[in-house]
């Protein structure tokens, strides 16, 4: 008889930083495939947005380095990855205790955070439009990058359980 894995949240919390990272550069791509954003409404995109909310200056949310004639925005990259980040492992965790959080292989979670984050967190504090001003463009591409991410979380997941 094959012994029960052991939980461990500091296991799982760096399963998920790990599946955070790799989901966050799956989302990136996927933005490239179908941007949320139209172009006007991206020259100052949701994380520049919030970091002005909390007071940083304009010069630095929008702060970018020069990669290839690209100016690559780091600031938001940064914010990116940490919600990215931070989110899987809160699912690492999560999907332990309560496993109805694995529905559809995580994407059922990742329709939901982005319901809570873009259709209701953010418009609430003002750092996008309201869910119903927003373009059914915007909705198309979060809501499938944001289950697709989080497919990616799970797959990261079972993968780095299986190693164990």
């Amino acid at each position: 008889m094959m012994a029960k894995k052991q939980f461990s949240i500091h296991h799982a919390l760096a399963a998920g930083a790990v599946a955070g990272t790799v989901s966050g550069f799956v989302k990136l791509g996927w933005e490239n495939i179908l941007p949320p954003r139209t172009p006007e409404r991206d020259a100052t995109n949701p994380p520049q947005q919030f970091l002005e909310q909390l007071g940083l200056p304009k010069k630095l949310a929008h702060a970018t380095f020069h990669y290839n004639g690209h100016d690559i925005p780091w600031t938001s990259l940064a914010i990116h990855f940490g919600f990215s980040t931070s989110l899987a492992m809160l699912y690492a965790v999560v999907r332990h205790y309560m496993p109805l959080a694995k529905l559809g292989k995580g994407t059922v979670w990742g329709l939901g955070v982005w319901s809570v984050a873009h259709l209701a967190a953010m418009p609430a504090i003002g750092t996008v439009p309201p869910a119903k001003d927003q373009p059914m463009e915007e909705h198309i591409s979060e809501a499938l990058g944001h289950a697709i991410w989080n497919w990616v979380n799970e797959l990261v997941l079972e993968e780095m359980e299986d190693k164990k």
